[in-house]
């Protein structure tokens, strides 16, 4: 009875880039099958929209459809993209999957635009359905160590994370939810909407508000966290 498709909450994501019009450069961290690509492009079909895509198979798809693409490990390597020349990028289900976070958030803040906005989707680790499972002593679905997840989020840790790293840069303008297991999807998406931070996924639009200044990457060394994260050189 579940629609897991609902857990890219594509319709919100549909939702936010309305609110970013208008665009003219967007970028898609893991693009996959270029659905968000193709959302950003209906939106505004005179962008170029591109997305780093390392899986060769999805990598073609996406150049069938028209769309760039960048072959590079987003946890280690540099964003071949000039500083603040992007408008608008998407990282749909994506920080889950990883480990240098500070890596990731640096590049994206360095080369989005200020007044641009980062689309953000995670699964939620404080969904009602989690929240039973870990009541029951049953591990969360989306933090599994079997599993290609590394990392848990909610929105209060994800707010706090964007302001602790990069103090003043972000503001958020959009936040919601999409997706309430264990339901059917015509109650699922009234739930999502009514009660967000319970929902499957969360969803949120920041907007880079001031210059960045590599604060992503001072963050770890400052507060002396005891992980060898990837912080690149300091001067990229």
């Amino acid at each position: 009875m579940i629609d897991r498709s609902f857990n890219y909450g594509r319709h919100l994501v549909h939702s936010f880039l309305e609110s970013c019009r208008p665009y003219r450069q967007v970028l898609d961290l893991g693009a996959g099958h270029g659905t968000d690509l193709q959302i950003a492009r209906s939106v505004e079909p005179q962008a170029s929209c591109s997305g780093i895509e390392v899986y060769e198979a999805y990598a073609l798809e996406l150049r069938q459809q028209g769309f760039g693409v960048m072959d590079i490990d987003i946890e280690s390597q540099r964003l071949p993209l000039e500083d603040g020349s992007v408008d608008v990028i998407i990282a749909n289900q994506i920080l889950e999957h990883t480990k240098n976070v500070f890596w990731i958030l640096h590049q994206v803040s360095r080369v989005l635009k200020p007044g641009g906005s980062l689309i953000l989707g995670v699964p939620n680790l404080a969904a009602l359905h989690n929240r039973v499972l870990l009541c029951a002593g049953v591990q969360p679905s989306p933090i599994k160590t079997a599993s290609a997840h590394v990392r848990g989020f909610t929105k209060g840790d994800v707010i706090r994370f964007m302001e602790l790293c990069f103090p003043g840069g972000y503001s958020l303008e959009q936040f919601s939810g999409s997706n309430f297991y264990p339901f059917q999807p015509s109650i699922a998406r009234v739930l999502a909407g009514w009660f967000p931070t319970l929902a499957w996924g969360i969803f949120f639009r920041f907007e880079k508000v001031r210059t960045y200044t590599d604060e992503f990457v001072q963050f770890p060394v400052n507060a002396r966290l005891e992980t060898n994260f990837y912080l690149g050189d300091r001067q990229t």
